[in-house]
C-alpha cells in the first residue's frame, strides 16, 4: 500500500522543525561562546520560511481532503490537531529565533529527548525530561550536552571525510571519462581518414580496370587489321 502524501509530508515538516530547534541550539550555543553565528541565522531563516510554506500546504490539503470526502471526519480532526501542533511550534521556534540566546526549559527537554515519529507526537515539545536526564542539575546537563555535541562533531566529521573521497572518486572517475572520450575521437578520426583512403582506391582500381579493358580492345583491333593487311598484301602462289 503507498504511504500517505499528506502524512509524508507531514513527516518532513515535523523532522523539518525538529531541525530547526537543534539549529537554534546551536546558534544559542555559539552566541554563548563568543562566537559568530552570521551562517546559522542565514540557514534558520530561510528554513522557517520553508516550515511555514509546508504548514500552509498541509492546511489547503487537508481542507481540500475533508471537503471532498476523501478521508473521515474523524481522521480529518485528527490531522488537524497535528497541524495545531505545527502551529505551535512554529510560533515558539519564531520566539526561540528571536531571543538571541535564551533557550527555555520546553526547548531544553525536546532537544535532549530528541527523535521523531507520529507514535510521539500527542506531545513532541511537553516539558517532561527523559528519564536518562531526570534528577540531573544543570552543569550535569551541560556535560552531557556537550558529550552529545561532541559525538554529532565527530560523526560529521567521519560524514565529511567519506563525501571528500566520494568527491575525489567523483573527479578521478570524469577525468578518466575525458581521457575515454579523447580516444575515442581520435579512433574516429582515424576511421573516417582510413574509409577515405579506401574509397579513393576503389576508385583509382576501378578506373585502372576500365582503362585496362579498353587497351585490349584496341590491340585486338590492331592485330585484326595488321592480319588484314598481311593477308592483302601477302603474294599468293
Amino acid at each position: 500500500m503507498a504511504p500517505d502524501p499528506w502524512l509524508s509530508t507531514y513527516d518532513d515538516t515535523y523532522n523539518l522543525a525538529q531541525e530547526i530547534a537543534e539549529k537554534i541550539h546551536e546558534r544559542n550555543r555559539y552566541l554563548r561562546n563568543g562566537e559568530n553565528p552570521v551562517k546559522l541565522n542565514v540557514s534558520l531563516r530561510s528554513l522557517m520560511q520553508n516550515l511555514k510554506g509546508k504548514i500552509e500546504h498541509l492546511k489547503e490539503s487537508l481542507l481540500r481532503s475533508v471537503s471532498s470526502r476523501r478521508i473521515t471526519q474523524l481522521e480529518g480532526d485528527r490531522r488537524q490537531n497535528l497541524v495545531d501542533e505545527l502551529l505551535t511550534k512554529e510560533r515558539q521556534l519564531q520566539m526561540l529565533f528571536k531571543s538571541e540566546g535564551v533557550e527555555p526549559d520546553v526547548v531544553r527537554s525536546s532537544l535532549m529527548a530528541g527523535g521523531s515519529g507520529r507514535s510521539a507526537r500527542h506531545n513532541p515539545w511537553a516539558v517532561e525530561e527523559p528519564e536518562e536526564f531526570q534528577g540531573f542539575g544543570s552543569g550535569d546537563l551541560l556535560v552531557q550536552q556537550h558529550r552529545i555535541i561532541a559525538e554529532q562533531d565527530a560523526g560529521l566529521e567521519a560524514l565529511s571525510s567519506i563525501i571528500a573521497r566520494q568527491k575525489q572518486m567523483g573527479h578521478d572517475i570524469g577525468n578518466e571519462l575525458d581521457e575515454q572520450n579523447e580516444i575515442i575521437d581520435d579512433l574516429t578520426n582515424l576511421v573516417e581518414n582510413t574509409d577515405g583512403k579506401i574509397n579513393r582506391q576503389t576508385r583509382n582500381v576501378k578506373l585502372v580496370d576500365k582503362k585496362s579493358g579498353s587497351c585490349a580492345m584496341v590491340v585486338v583491333v590492331i592485330l585484326l587489321l595488321i592480319a588484314i593487311v598481311v593477308v592483302a598484301v601477302w603474294p599468293t602462289k
